[in-house]
């Protein structure tokens, strides 16, 4: 379970994210959305250690990510915004790379990345050099390495951008296995017929502060309509505006 509370962060004048409290259960899809700079990639830093908070808190199956960083990252699984890979490894060696990080060695680490290979359909790219991967390629090889070590909890930011059909049919139906495997699964994502399809709940938030959350029902009784294309304009058009200046300082 990921559990934030009351989270701040700032950069100088700029409040990217203000007061926010969410949880991410077990068992469960959570989608946090909003538009772009809602400070959906921020709160997912502070989420997997990459930021600090300047307020509030956040555990990972209990863990504080600040006071027990190492502790939270190992039942932790990020797709981050950013794919991040080194252009001269395979995508075996980068899988590979990240197992062994989390203490996997051997034919178990093997194993895995074999079945991870077949699974996300990349074999074809496994021995492969990194350099000139497509979007969609790279997408593949950074789940597989947020995968290796099999982590409770998953946070994935835009899980199939620049996936074609196929593959982002098969990507879904592995999010869905691992909610059905008792795992936390956080993403966040702008198709919202993707977000239809995933998602047990969601947070909607707007300038870094939670405007609405509840399950997919919920939101749609509350908004009077089925599409939540219109529950999510009509919940960013009933908000508050922009933080005052002295909120962002």
């Amino acid at each position: 379970m990921i559990e934030v509370q009351g989270l701040t962060k700032s950069f100088r004048a700029l409040r990217a994210v203000s007061d926010l409290s969410l949880v991410a259960r077990d068992g469960e899809i959570t989608g946090l959305i909003g538009p772009n700079g809602a400070g959906k990639t921020t709160t997912f830093r502070v989420i997997y250690g990459l930021l600090r908070p300047d307020a509030g808190a956040v555990r990972v199956d209990g863990y504080d990510v600040v006071a027990d960083r190492i502790a939270a990252q190992r039942r932790l699984g990020a797709l981050p915004d950013v794919r991040g890979l080194y252009p001269r490894l395979t995508a075996r060696e980068h899988i590979r790379y990240f197992g062994r990080l989390q203490g996997l060695d051997g034919p178990d680490l093997d194993h895995r990345i074999d079945s991870l290979c077949t699974r996300l359909d990349m074999t074809d790219i496994a021995d492969r050099r990194a350099r000139g991967f497509s979007r969609g390629q790279e997408l593949k090889v950074a789940l597989a390495r947020a995968l290796v070590h099999q982590p409770h909890n998953i946070i994935l930011d835009e899980p199939t951008n620049g996936l074609d059909v196929v593959s982002s049919r098969a990507v879904r139906a592995l999010i869905r296995e691992m909610r059905d495997a008792g795992r936390c699964v956080l993403i966040s994502s702008h198709i919202m017929s993707e977000v239809s399809a995933l998602c047990d709940r969601l947070a909607i938030i707007t300038h870094g502060r939670l405007v609405a959350e509840g399950t997919l029902a919920e939101l749609r009784a509350r908004a009077g309509t089925d599409d939540l294309e219109e529950v999510f304009i009509g919940t960013l058009q009933a908000a508050p505006g922009e933080p005052p200046a002295e909120d962002a300082a």
